[in-house]
Parts: C-alpha cells; structure tokens; sequence
C-alpha cells in the first residue's frame, strides 16, 4: 500500500484530500496538530515520518529549533519545499520510515500522526522500534490512528475522496469495522488501543495511550533515560 501511496495520492493529489475534507475532519486534524505541539519545547529536534507536502512541518517549525521531514514520494518533497520554503532550519529527505538512515539518538522528538503507522504499510513494530532508536533518552514518540468514535465522519471524507477520483470507488460490501476498502486495491485499516500496546510491549520505553477529540488514539512513547 506504500506504493498506492507515492504513486497515486501523493503530491498535488494528497493535498486535494485534505482540501476538500469536511469540517468534522478539518477538527480532527487540527487537534491532532495541536495535541503534538502542546508537548514540543522551542529546542526540540523533531523527525516527521510521512511529511508529504508540508502540511504538518510548517507548523513544526514554528515551534521546535530543527525539524526534518522524510517521506517516499520525491513528488511530496517538492511539494513541500515549495510550500514551507528554503528553510536552512528544515531538512527534507526521501527516505522509509522504517529503514531510518538516521543516526541513534539524533532526534527529541518523532511525530507520525494521522494515521501513518496504518498508511505506510510497512511492518509497524520496525516502525517503532526505528523510532525509538533515533529518539535521544527522555524524548518522545508521537504515533496516531483512528477512534472507533471517529468511523462515520472519516467514511464520509474517504466517499468524498473516491468521488472525485482521489482513491477508487469504494468497497462497500468489503467495508467495515474501521478499514475502508476500494475496488482498486486501496485498503485504509486502523490501530487501536490494545494494537499499540501489543506492539509497543518489550521495547524499553513507557508508552500512554490516550482518545483526543473523540476522532484520534494516540500512543505516546517516552524513552527512558
């Protein structure tokens, strides 16, 4: 699914998603963005996994010392670059999240909200676990899904995505109990509560699980000092 993602809902394409996204959803990700910065301090040096086009980095950078961003789609990154700016402060790399070239202990903080550890499609423990790598001890993770309060406004978002031909027409019959599905190979699943907890158990780290906004389950990963 990682290639549906560079190939097709990238660039130009995942910008439209969130453009034409209802103003329940524009809630949910406006609180999501605003639970992570609440927690960032102005010397951090944050990672975001799954930066696409910048919308997320440009709010980051307003609030932490450095910031990078990777993300497979070379379309996003440039996207992004023109969108945030030539930021000597702002670091842009075409890399997979879990595969970080990245040294250990290179960052304070790693963010990937709005359900990237789903949208990637890479295996989620190695997910974590390069994450935790790359966190410096006493830093943070930041890892999101959907809540199951959350289903019915983020069908409607995805039906609006599929309509104007973002994602294919969706599998109605296959849909449900929080993955979408589409006719063209396109499946959106989720993570929850005891999913992060089963994936984060053994790493030396101290997670919280915790709703925001009735529409997110975030895992909050601390790493020990």
């Amino acid at each position: 699914m990682s290639e549906y993602y560079a190939e097709k809902l990238s660039a130009e394409r995942l910008k439209r998603c969130y453009e034409i996204a209802p103003p329940r959803v524009k809630q949910y990700l406006e609180a999501e963005i605003e639970y992570v910065l609440g927690k960032l301090k102005s010397s951090d040096k944050v990672l975001e996994l799954g930066c696409g086009y910048g919308r997320i980095l440009q709010r980051l950078l307003k609030k932490s010392e450095k910031v990078a961003g990777i993300d497979t789609s070379y379309a996003s990154l440039l996207i992004a670059r023109e969108f945030i700016g030539n930021i000597p402060s702002c670091n842009l790399v075409e890399m997979d999240a879990s595969e970080l070239g990245f040294q250990k202990n290179s960052f304070d903080v790693v963010v990937c909200i709005q359900n990237g550890i789903s949208a990637f499609a890479v295996n989620q423990r190695k997910l974590l676990e390069e994450s935790v790598r790359v966190i410096r001890p006493g830093g943070i993770a930041f890892f999101s899904s959907y809540s199951e309060n959350f289903w019915k406004d983020r069908l409607e978002w995805f039906r609006l995505q599929a309509e104007q031909g973002l994602i294919g027409e969706i599998d109605e019959a296959a849909t449900g109990k929080g993955v979408i599905v589409c006719k063209d190979g396109f499946k959106a699943s989720t993570v929850g509560p005891d999913d992060f907890a089963a994936l984060v158990s053994g790493l030396p780290i101290k997670p919280e699980i915790i709703e925001v906004d009735r529409s997110s389950i975030f895992c909050e990963i601390r790493v020990e000092i």
